[in-house]
């Protein structure tokens, strides 16, 4: 579980990020608005688009690019970043089976329509490596069970109830295709829930960092490696956004070191394990000089 010197940081993050959002709506839309591609990119490469992040972005604002690309991948990218401005306009939606079918219409939609909005069906089984997911007379029954669960919770700390229920959502798989993208945006609007900014899971770390804690989930059903993991990248997050809020100069990480005459990769393992106020910005370290 996260210790108690992390839960305390997290605090400070967030009362200094409180604090300093007051009157700054618009700085903040903006920040979203430029981290849109990036999340688009990263949540899609995870599940093995070809995409880059410079043609995720040209996509997102109808521009030409180079090579030719998938429909598919070009839906996808869009399809996704329609799901996450979505809920940028509905702050109060709820966890509902029939709300999570919704996003996922309007990610698969489309794309597969025979799947697109529906819970897998009689005789439709997926499985992730060697992992078979449940069979779907009872996906219904088991997402209910977690939403009640999530709702209920109130004793858990909010990033331990936000890592079992992307947990165990990611393990019932409820959906033929598109279960990561939507598990993932789910986790945003928990985290906008509960007062918090966003956060990127980054495609480059996914078989070191993300993928394992799945397998440890199903084997063992323990979540706490992913509520480490949503913390670090809460803080990043959060150390983002401060940043920018403070009128920070940002410079990269590589050059910090250089300025401050420090060990590159030293500052980096920092960077990875947040004991720095650093962040990824467009896959490059970066902090406030």
């Amino acid at each position: 579980m996260i210790n108690t010197a992390k839960k305390e940081q997290i605090k400070k993050l967030k009362f200094e990020y409180e604090k300093l959002k007051k009157g700054r709506g618009e700085l903040l839309k903006i920040l979203a608005e430029s981290e849109l591609p990036e999340m688009v990119y990263n949540s899609n490469a995870i599940e093995n688009s070809s995409l880059t992040l410079k043609e995720t972005e040209k996509i997102l604002l109808e521009q030409d690019i180079m090579r030719q690309v998938s429909l598919r991948e070009t839906y996808e990218a869009v399809n996704l970043a329609r799901v996450i401005k979505y809920l940028w306009t509905k702050p109060d939606f709820q966890l509902t089976v029939a709300n999570i079918e919704l996003l996922h219409q309007m990610l698969i939609g489309g794309i597969n329509d025979e799947f697109a909005g529906r819970i897998r069906k009689s005789g439709e089984y997926v499985r992730v490596g060697t992992y078979i997911a449940p069979a779907p007379e009872k996906i219904i029954p088991l997402l209910e069970k977690l939403i009640n669960e999530y709702y209920s919770g109130d004793d858990k700390y909010f990033l331990e109830k936000i890592a079992h229920f992307h947990s165990e959502f990611e393990s019932i798989h409820p959906f033929n295709d598109g279960n990561g993208r939507i598990g993932r945006v789910l986790i945003n609007l928990q985290l906008s829930h509960f007062g918090y900014p966003p956060v990127i899971i980054q495609n480059k770390s996914k078989r070191e960092e993300y993928y394992p804690l799945f397998s440890k989930y199903a084997a063992t059903g323990k979540y706490e490696g992913m509520s480490e993991y949503l913390a670090l990248v809460l803080m990043e997050s959060l150390h983002k956004r401060l940043a920018y809020l403070r009128g920070d100069k940002i410079i990269r990480l590589t050059e910090y070191a250089k300025v401050k005459k420090l060990n590159a990769s030293s500052l980096l393992n920092a960077a990875k394990r947040q004991t720095i106020a650093a962040f990824r910005q467009e896959k490059v370290w970066r902090i406030a000089k």
